[in-house]
């Protein structure tokens, strides 16, 4: 498969990326690189390789969700335009 001015054109329409018209040949001669290096590696013999799904075998160690006081409640609201003594107040945006 060889990437012409039209595939360009397409990907980049698809994308919603403005390439301008002097940027197309270098790209179209990126594109083919890629394909060709692409297309070497269907050449390599991967009978008996496992797919590679993850990166690591390692599982995610759960801990307990516990509550603790990081911040005291003034120091979370000192930066609110608006507050009381333990609420944000912020503008109504949903009208019934």
């Amino acid at each position: 498969m060889t990437i012409d001015k039209q595939t360009i054109n397409k990907v980049a329409d698809l994308a919603r990326i403005a390439v301008a018209d002097n940027e197309v040949e270098a790209l179209t001669a990126d594109m083919n690189k890629i394909l060709t290096f692409m297309e070497k590696l269907n050449e390599l013999d991967t009978t008996g390789v496992q797919s590679l799904v993850y990166m690591n075998e390692e599982e995610n160690v759960w801990r307990e969700d516990v509550v603790k006081q990081e911040i005291s409640v003034e120091d979370g609201l000192k930066n609110s335009a608006m507050h009381n003594d333990h609420y944000f107040f912020v503008p109504k945006i949903i009208e019934k």
